[in-house]
This record gives structure tokens, sequence and C-alpha cells, in this order.
């Protein structure tokens, strides 16, 4: 069985190639931009790469090339960087899952299966949980959101066009684990958050909001949430998460820190004052999306794909705080620890600014 998985070397990549590994007669194929060295060792030997730009004008041609004689296609490929650059973003993201789909019509791939988000639904409760059929409108107030419900709507075409094509719908939370320490860190935090401060176990104060309740998964389980997909014949949406729901109250409790009320306008102030000077690369949109995403029900997937997770979300956020503390990597170019990369000191003293390069 030929499995052709694009994005195969990001945080969700690296876990869905440890987890193909175990199937006997599986033969793993990774599209990427920046493919791993020859020599980066497990979980990334043993696949046949393809260096790929999803989202480059003949991209469609070429996967189409690619997936010849593949049994399932998995599309995982996404940039959250750069974030002052949102028209790098929506090229990759959704002209390059457009080509993405393209290229698995031109094959006739039997079944793709994609990367979707909580962050793909609109607005919702934060009291009760939400099933795939919540509305996936998206944040507008988020690019990562709105080019995830864009997705949905190719997505949508693509069944009404093709009814042959079996697609699925992965919609996770936070994905957790500790091999993405540094990349999460680069991402989300920047050059000057002391994440040294992490190896003793401790966030010691955590901003309180009622609407800051989000939900988590470790990679490992996410991965094996799409091997379930990959391997049967379900269709259609499936929430990923693993419980308990992250509080503050919760992470305070569990990390040895106490809570500090902080309104909605100020986080939003915040975030977006440091990002537009250039101290960190998170905008305001990333603070709405977690303000206003919706809990998500995961009864579908146990139900139908037979999936339950391994860890809770609470260990899965403390192995990547650990992760973090230690610049924790793999040797694929996305989970480095290069010093000269955007997010990293070195990257900062050599004028890579948060939130801005490609590659990010």
């Amino acid at each position: 069985m030929r499995i052709v998985i694009v994005g195969a070397s990001g945080n969700t990549g690296t876990a869905l190639l440890r987890r193909l590994r175990r199937e006997p007669d599986v033969d793993l194929v990774g599209v990427a931009r920046r493919p791993p060295a020859p020599d980066a060792g497990p979980p990334y030997d043993a696949v046949e790469w393809h260096a790929q730009d999803i989202g480059a004008t003949d991209a469609g041609v070429r996967l189409g090339e690619m997936f010849t004689g593949a049994a399932a296609v998995v599309h995982l490929a996404w940039q959250i960087q750069p974030s002052h650059d949102e028209r790098v973003l929506h090229r990759t993201n959704v002209v390059g899952s457009h080509a993405v789909i393209d290229g698995a019509v031109r094959a006739r791939v039997p079944a793709l299966v994609y990367a979707s988000s909580v962050g793909a639904y609109a607005p919702g409760p934060k009291d009760r949980f939400v099933d795939e059929s919540w509305p996936t409108t998206g944040v507008p107030e988020s690019s990562y959101s709105r080019d995830k419900a864009e997705v949905e709507r190719l997505l949508d075409r693509a069944e009404a066009d093709h009814p042959e094509l079996r697609v699925v719908r992965a919609r996770p939370g936070l994905v957790f684990q500790r091999e993405v320490g540094t990349e999460i860190s680069r991402y989300f935090l920047g050059p000057l958050a002391p994440v040294w401060l992490l190896r003793y176990g401790r966030l010691p104060l955590v901003p309180r909001n009622d609407r800051l309740r989000m939900q988590a998964e470790h990679a490992d389980d996410l991965a094996d949430a799409y091997a379930r997909a990959l391997l049967g014949d379900a269709r259609g949406p499936f929430n990923i998460a693993a419980d308990p729901v992250l509080t503050p109250e919760l992470v305070a409790s569990r990390f040895h820190g106490r809570t500090v009320p902080v309104p909605a306008a100020v986080l939003r102030t915040a975030a977006d004052l440091t990002w537009r000077a250039r101290l960190q690369p998170v905008d305001r949109g990333w603070v709405e999306l977690a303000l206003k995403a919706p809990l998500m029900s995961t009864s579908r997937a146990a139900d139908e794909l037979g999936w339950r997770p391994s860890v809770d979300a609470v260990s899965a956020l403390r192995e990547l705080l650990s992760g973090m503390a230690v610049r924790a990597r793999t040797q694929s170019p996305p989970l480095s620890d290069a010093g000269f990369l955007p997010g990293r000191l070195g990257g900062l003293l050599r004028g890579r600014l948060p939130g801005h390069g490609n590659p990010y």
C-alpha cells in the first residue's frame, strides 16, 4: 500500500511516519518543501522523499505525478509563519491545498485525508461540546482560521465533483509532543522568551479568562487517528482531542502556578502591540482564535474510527513544555534547532525578525 504524506517532515508528519512504520506492507512517500537529509535517521529514513513547494504554479501537475499509484494521500502541509506576510501563508495554505486536491484528482487517488483544525469552526461555546456539524466558517479575525475555512470549501467542491474520492477531514485541537519544543518556541514565543525557566516544570503565572478553554492531544494519538482513517473506509470530518479541557485553573494547578485575571481586550492589545513591535511572532488573530474556537465532541472518532487517546491533554502539555525547556528537536528542517533561524536569538542577531522570513 503506497501512502503519500504531503508535509511529512513537520509536527504531525513526524508522528505519522512513526505510526505507519509499524504497519506491514506500507510504502511511505514524503513530500516536503525541504526534505530531511539522507542521514536524518528515524522516522525519516525508509521514506521516498520528494521536494515540492505546493504553492508553486505547476504544483498540481507535479503532485499528480508523485501521487500516481498511491492508495491514499495525506495532506498535512501548512504554514504558520511568517505572520507578517499573509500572502505567503495564503499561497501555501490555500493555493497549495488546491494543488494537492488537484493532484489527487489527476492521479485518481482513492482517498485523501486532510489536516483541518478546530480553527476551521465558527465561534462557538466553551461550556458544552459541538459535533462535526458545527459551521466551518472560521473565526474572521484569524488568518489561520480563514485559510482553514477556505480549504474546507475546496474540499466540499471536490467531494461534489468527484464522489469517487473518499475524503476524510481530521479536526484536531492543539498538537503536542516533546520533539517540537524548539519549533513551537520559534513559531509562537520568539527569541526573547526565557524558555529555560520551564526546566523546573512551573508556570508561575497563567492568564485567566472564562473564554480561555482549549483542547489538545498528543501528536502520536493524532497520528493514530490518521492511520485508522487511512486503513479503513471512513469518510467525512472527525474531531480529535484528549481530555481534560485545558482551563487556566487546571493548568495553574498542575504546573505549580497561580492564575491572574486578564480581560480579553488586554490579551488582544498585548498580542497586537508586541507583534507590531516585532518582539514576538503571534498576532492578535491567535488570541481571537483561542477565545472563540468551540470545544469539540470526539464521539464520532470513538464510534467510527475506534479512536481513543492514550495520553491525556495535561500530560501532552507537560511533554511539550519539557521539550521547549531543552530545545528538543528532530533532524527535519521544520523541527531543527539551528540557531540562525527566525524565532531564535541567533536569527535575531542576524536581522531575522520574529514573524518574518520564508522559510521560517
